[in-house]
């Protein structure tokens, strides 16, 4: 067989060198010759070729001894800007024009961050991410809800340092402004929203506030604990539905495992009916009555009866009498408020 011929294809030493930096990058702690080699696909011996090629670049790579011995970067070492793949580089534009389509246009915030990335990617890698950003097309966001990110950044810090913050908000447009002391547990990102879950002074209890909504934070040096073995995203999911203006309770004649299907966690928490009858029961809150009842009542196929609050029954009211006049052509009249 042909030497040259068996290894076409195969990686360059090049190549394989700056995947031995990858790999030690992503490893800390270290990595043996054994396993190094095993995932370069080489024997030990040509690991640890690679590695002597790093440290004659300049790159300081430690070693140790023994049988749990191995290879990593020295800690606090300046390393190279960060190399990516072809399919790294693709997969990394396609997450941020999904996440933020404005990002298709190099003027936008994130667009001309995304620009740089890709600028500084090396030509055969960069094109291709170049041609698919130039090329795809992004739909823009109806209802865009992405924070500042100073804002975002600020009690991302003040979560991670155990720091309660005072913070300024806005619950939708057009609504006055108020400030709360909270502590902030973490912060979520669900379904394209960023969530601070947050012990609020000014409720005394949990809340869950849009970061978007947020106009300013401010750290008030004063600590906190989280709760321990905190699962953000679940107490997050449990507590959408809690803490809004406007009180919600929905009875629905059907059982509760039809229902849940049904239910999203902003509207509320679902539990069996205790009337007889069986039957089951939605009780939370809100601050868009009118979004509560056109977006989520609205879609449920079940038969359901709004018992409160009287803001959610007016809602509901209010687009009964659009649908049946949609049908008949005649306005329904009546007191909206009776």
């Amino acid at each position: 067989m042909n030497s040259r011929a068996s290894t076409a294809g195969a990686p360059s030493p090049t190549a394989r060198a700056l995947r031995t930096l990858e790999i030690l990058q992503a490893r800390p702690g270290g990595v043996t010759a054994g396993e190094l080699g095993e995932r370069l696909g080489v024997t030990e011996r040509a690991a640890r070729r690679y590695v002597e090629i790093l440290r004659e670049a300049g790159l300081p790579v430690e070693s140790s001894r023994g049988p749990y011995g191995g290879y990593r970067i020295r800690r606090g070492a300046r390393l190279p800007p960060v190399v990516f793949t072809e399919a790294e580089a693709l997969g990394l534009v396609m997450a941020v024009l999904d996440g933020q389509p404005a990002a298709i246009d190099p003027a936008d915030l994130v667009g001309l961050a995304l620009t740089k990335v890709i600028q500084a990617l090396p030509e055969s890698v960069g094109r291709q991410a170049a041609a698919l950003r130039r090329h795809a097309s992004a739909a823009p966001d109806r209802q865009p809800a992405r924070p500042d990110p100073a804002t975002a950044s600020a009690l991302v810090a003040a979560a991670a340092d155990g720091l309660r913050v005072r913070i300024t908000y806005r619950s939708r447009p057009g609504s006055a402004e108020w400030q709360a002391e909270v502590d902030p547990w973490a912060v979520v990102v669900r379904h394209g929203r960023w969530y601070l879950l947050c012990h609020s002074h000014r409720a005394g209890a949990l809340r869950t506030y849009r970061i978007d909504r947020v106009l300013a934070a401010e750290r008030t040096g004063h600590s906190f604990d989280p709760p321990a073995e905190l699962d953000a995203v679940a107490v997050l999911e449990e507590n959408l539905g809690t803490g809004w203006e406007f009180g919600t309770r929905v009875v629905f004649d059907a059982p509760l495992d039809e229902v849940a299907p049904w239910i999203r966690p902003p509207m509320g928490k679902l539990e069996p009916s205790t009337q007889d009858g069986g039957g089951c029961v939605l009780t939370g809150s809100t601050g868009n009555p009118d979004m509560y009842a056109q977006e989520w009542l609205a879609a449920i196929p079940l038969p359901f009866r709004v018992e409160g609050g009287p803001e959610l029954r007016k809602a509901v009211r209010t687009l009964a009498g659009r649908l049946t006049a949609a049908v008949t052509g005649e306005p329904t009249g009546g007191n909206p408020e009776s």
